[in-house]
């Protein structure tokens, strides 16, 4: 009976070993702090921009593009090197980024409602901020394969919701934390991270738009702080019902259909044991009787 329950413990340690988030090794963190600094610069590069340089993000997408699937490539790779991800992993990411495809139509285009933003949120939690932004990133572009979105947003939204899938892996309290205190902080999280998808997402368009008030437009060799006073109030005169729209879908569903997909995702992971080592043990013969 005690080698039982003693089997019984080692079992239950096993499984919350290997449910835990994927881990961030050393090459991971370098891969994910190159392709932010990289996603920075282009967001941000315009501020600094004088009154002759072109500021049409749509001649520069293109080499963000180009810049931004090799660097995916290696995040990738950098998680597979240091946390011993396999196939399974893979197939997973596969999945996920398809059922936030299909979910993003669903909403996409109606005050901005977007039930995939609380699928990203759940995913990036259990399953680590490495993995999450490439979840984040190729979901976009998997999405936008499927509904025609291609265009020059199409890496800014790669990269904005690469950073929003990552934050949720980097939340803490993820060994102790459970249960309706852990959906309430994704809730929040979720909250504040659709405005902040949102935010990004005008920087990206709102240096080139013209016919703007001089209040809200952007103005080239301006002084930075000038700029984002401006920016600040086009995002109040134009996207704050869009982002309210989206951070309440994503509280709204979180809340009542988190726990449950929670623990789907946790059971997964726990069953595809993408860290668990392989070990062999000797099973010792009983002696032969006589």
């Amino acid at each position: 009976m005690a080698d039982r329950d003693a089997g019984a413990g080692r079992a239950l340690r096993r499984d919350h070993a290997v449910s835990r988030p994927v881990r961030l090794g050393p090459k991971s963190v370098a891969a994910l702090v190159l392709v932010s600094l990289v996603g920075v610069i282009a967001f941000g590069w315009p501020l600094l921009a004088d009154s002759a340089a072109g500021l049409a993000h749509s001649k520069d997408a293109p080499w963000l593009f180009a810049a931004l699937l090799p660097l995916l490539v290696g995040v990738v790779v950098a998680a597979i090197s240091d946390a011993g991800m396999d196939a399974k992993a893979v197939a997973m990411l596969g999945v996920l980024a398809a059922v936030g495809a299909a979910l993003r139509p669903l909403g996409a285009g109606t005050a901005g409602l977007e039930p995939m933003f609380f699928l990203m949120v759940l995913s990036g939690r259990v399953l680590g901020p490495g993995f999450g932004f490439v979840l984040g990133s190729v979901t976009i572009f998997a999405s936008a394969l499927l509904t025609g979105g291609v265009g020059p947003w199409m890496p800014f939204q790669m990269l904005a919701m690469g950073w929003f899938t990552m934050g949720a892996g980097l939340l803490p309290g993820w060994q102790r934390l459970r249960g309706r205190g852990e959906v309430v902080m994704l809730a929040l999280y979720g909250a504040g991270a659709a405005f902040f998808y949102g935010t990004v997402m005008n920087l990206q368009g709102w240096t080139y738009i013209g016919g703007l008030s001089t209040g809200v437009s952007f103005v080239p060799g301006d002084p930075v702080h000038e700029n984002l006073v401006r920016f600040l109030a086009y995002c109040l005169a134009t996207s704050v019902g869009w982002d309210l729209g989206r951070a309440v879908l994503t509280v709204v569903l979180t809340l009542t259909v988190g726990p449950t997909l929670l623990k789907a995702l946790r059971r997964a992971t726990r069953r595809a044991a993408f860290e668990a080592p392989v070990a062999f043990e000797d099973v010792p013969r009983e002696a032969p009787k006589g």
